[in-house]
């Protein structure tokens, strides 16, 4: 009977080898889609992504719905993609943990289970889809999704006891709730909407991310105050600003110009080590001074052989996803309409924001994952104590199935600025130039006919990105 429950365990331990033996990321493993998209090929992504026949039920479902609505929205589907991403966000809101893979994923590796986005993947789908609802000239919609975001980012950090994400409040979508409003002449909530952005942008996006509050959404704020008669706040803003406001009649249409530029980071691998050290009677105690963790694991519970196993662990190491910046070709873009020059301001660092939020996340998340591959130290402990052979297997599947989690939506845009530029009525041509190293620029020329006195939007996402380093 023994050596029949050696000979299972050692088959079992080798089908793991064989199914955990590609260590390739997920950006090599969606190269193929990947590259249509930065080729601006977005017809044969779509095909791409419409041919993966487990993309609709499969572990990376989310990611399939994410990368869909992307793709719909930039061929200018906007209800296509909104359905999309509605999908996406439905299968995130309704995500329960798989307790058969939650168990497997403690002596394997988290690419077990579905896909869980990062906190700013599940929000960032509510930028697109209020910016499909802009176009599709429902603003109210567009309003839902704004204020959806800010929902979110409340019930997420509202979870987290330690380590909250330095991406708590939203200055982008506020900016935007405070766009919508103007657009439909609701001055009150206009200004509302553009003080809360401004106080997020000094108080949480200066300090985490390295960037303060559009000097476009300063002048919102005072004109919208100056409107409903907020005139201590017309005050008190020009001395926070350091700006003189000077009211002037807005008869003119107007085009807010959303800039999406580049593409954000994807994710590879590290990983960080931890020793035992001395910790109290019934626990084994595991450390890694460089960042300050340490994470104790009770023993008390367990037989002889299994404290053992755990108190003899002197080191192991344990795998964590990292991004890698894909740096964008273009560093600066300004529009030009009716001889004057509109420059584009930072708006929102995706880029930034992606780093912060997983290093807030390792932080939560390193006891464990160090209890996870201590776990299976463990395991290989006891195993070569049983048998030698046996032993070895366990100890390279543990090697082989020590990795990180490497999923990520990848379409998303490096950074998000805006401007806003006085349209005439009728037919209006922009040139919008982009500019790159070494006095490299892009031209488009963009006609747009505004038929009417009121705010219009569009947007524009230049794709060119440097590839990741070496090493996918």
């Amino acid at each position: 009977m023994v050596s029949l429950t050696k000979k299972i365990a050692k088959a079992g331990f080798l089908l793991l080898i064989l199914f955990f033996s590609s260590c390739a990321t997920y950006y090599v493993k969606t190269i193929k889609f990947q590259e249509q998209v930065q080729q601006g090929n977005f017809e044969k992504a779509e095909k791409i992504l419409s041919e993966d026949k487990k993309g609709p039920d499969g572990k990376n479902k989310i990611l399939h719905y994410l990368n869909l609505g992307y793709v719909s929205w930039i061929m200018g589907d906007y209800e296509g993609s909104n359905q999309n991403f509605a999908k996406a966000d439905q299968y995130i809101e309704d995500q329960a943990k798989n307790y058969g893979r939650e168990a497997l994923a403690v002596v394997t590796n988290q690419t077990v289970k579905e896909y869980e986005p990062e906190d700013f993947e599940k929000v960032t789908l509510n930028y697109f889809k209020a910016l499909n609802y802009l176009f599709l000239e429902n603003y109210d919609e567009a309003l839902v999704e704004c204020r959806k975001i800010n929902i979110k980012l409340n019930a997420l950090n509202d979870k987290y006891k330690d380590h909250k994400n330095k991406f708590q409040r939203d200055a982008f979508a506020n900016t935007m709730m405070g766009l919508i409003y103007e657009a439909n002449k609701d001055y009150n909530n206009a200004f509302i909407a553009y003080r809360n952005a401004y106080e997020v942008y000094k108080e949480d996006y200066q300090e985490n991310f390295g960037f303060g509050a559009p000097e476009q959404l300063k002048k919102d704020l005072l004109r919208t105050a100056y409107i409903t008669g907020f005139y201590d706040e017309v005050r008190f803003y020009e001395k926070e600003f350091n700006m003189k406001y000077e009211h002037k009649i807005q008869d003119n249409p107007e085009l807010i110009f959303f800039w999406l530029n580049g593409f954000g980071p994807v994710k590879s691998e590290w990983s960080i080590n931890f020793t035992h050290v001395k910790g109290e009677e019934g626990w084994a105690t595991f450390a890694n001074e460089e960042l300050g963790i340490t994470v104790p694991i009770y023993i008390g519970d367990k037989n002889d052989n299994e404290k053992n196993a755990f108190q003899n662990l002197r080191f192991f190491r344990v795998a964590f996803p990292k991004y890698t910046v894909r740096e964008p070709v273009y560093f600066d873009a300004s529009i030009v309409e009716n001889n004057k020059t509109y420059n584009l301001e930072l708006l929102q660092d995706i880029n930034q924001i992606a780093f912060k939020t997983l290093q807030d996340r390792m932080l939560r998340e390193a006891g464990t994952a160090a209890l996870r591959v201590a776990t299976k130290k463990a395991l290989e402990s006891l195993a070569t104590k049983e048998d030698a052979g046996l032993g070895t297997l366990v100890s390279i599947t543990n090697a082989i199935t020590e990795k990180a989690d490497t999923r990520n939506w990848q379409t998303l845009p490096y950074s998000i600025s805006y401007s806003r530029i006085p349209l005439k009525m009728g037919e209006n041509h922009i040139n919008f130039r982009l500019r790159g190293e070494n006095g490299m620029t892009n031209d488009s020329k963009i006609d747009f006919q505004a038929n009417s006195n009121k705010i219009y939007f569009y947007s524009f996402h230049s794709i060119d990105s440097y590839p990741p380093v070496v090493g996918y």
